[in-house]
């Protein structure tokens, strides 16, 4: 493979769409949250995108086929909630600079053809959290920035670098005449951050008038704090008995005049 390229499963032709965006990153916050929309929404995948940009490994599925990564877009129709949804995750990301530019014009061909007027993208935001993790936005324009503030969303403090698809799709957007606006939950990041992504999937459900069950991320939530309050300690019998065995070795130390 030599270029980037999309492969169309069905053929869709909404009036209008918006094209969420959730691939990975810190603390998979984006991508939890746009699987969980694919899962909820019970979305159909209609296109996939291919990449020489992308990591060079395969990866092996449940009955032992090997595929190479990919993205997927998911379609939604929203008969009620005023517009459909494109839904975009995928196993990884673009690993160079060429390659995220490169990645990031197929999808704004692709969202083109399908009438999206808006982008939202998906991602977490490094810093210590305390309490429910809040969201960060920034945006094209002061109107969609201020219509995720009132919805509780803080503004991206001024100068803030946004890494990645989530940040290079919402800065190519307005090129391309598209809206866009990002959402970056906190997260610390060092690992799948499903409490960050039900921040975002809030906020989300309640823009785009979602009647979403988030039922089934606290329980992953749930299952990840247990693990964390084991590690912690683990981690404090570890000092614990470091502690003890400096004490013994002082002891031990006999002093000659």
């Amino acid at each position: 493979m030599r270029e980037t390229k999309i492969m169309e499963i069905e053929e869709i032709t909404p009036e209008r769409a918006v094209l969420i965006e959730g691939l990975p990153g810190l603390g998979l916050v984006g991508k939890i949250a746009s699987e969980y929309l694919v899962k909820k929404l019970n979305a159909r995948r209609v296109a996939e995108l291919y990449s020489p940009h992308f990591a060079h490994y395969v990866l092996v599925d449940g009955d032992g086929c090997l595929r190479i990564l990919r993205l997927e877009f998911y379609y939604w129709r929203g008969e009620e909630a005023g517009n459909d949804l494109l839904l975009l995750t995928g196993d990884c990301q673009a690993q160079t600079i060429e390659g995220q530019y490169e990645v990031a014009s197929l999808i704004f061909d692709y969202a083109e053809k399908k009438n999206v007027n808006l982008i939202i993208t998906l991602g977490g935001y490094q810093r210590d959290v305390k309490g429910k993790p809040r969201v960060f936005a920034s945006a094209t324009g002061r109107d969609i920035l201020e219509a995720a503030e009132r919805l509780g969303a803080k503004s991206s403090p001024s100068g803030s670098p946004i890494i990645g698809a989530a940040g290079i799709l919402a800065g190519l957007a307005k090129f391309r005449g598209i809206d866009a606006l990002c959402l970056l939950a906190e997260t610390q990041g060092h690992r799948p951050d499903p409490k960050a992504a039900k921040s975002l999937l809030s906020l989300l459900a309640e823009m785009l008038n979602l009647d979403m069950d988030l039922s089934d991320l606290e329980r992953e939530i749930s299952m990840y704090e247990r693990i964390e309050e084991k590690i912690r300690r683990l981690q404090g019998q570890r000092r614990a008995l470091e502690r003890k065995g400096r004490r013994e070795g002082e002891e031990k130390i006999f002093y000659i005049s």
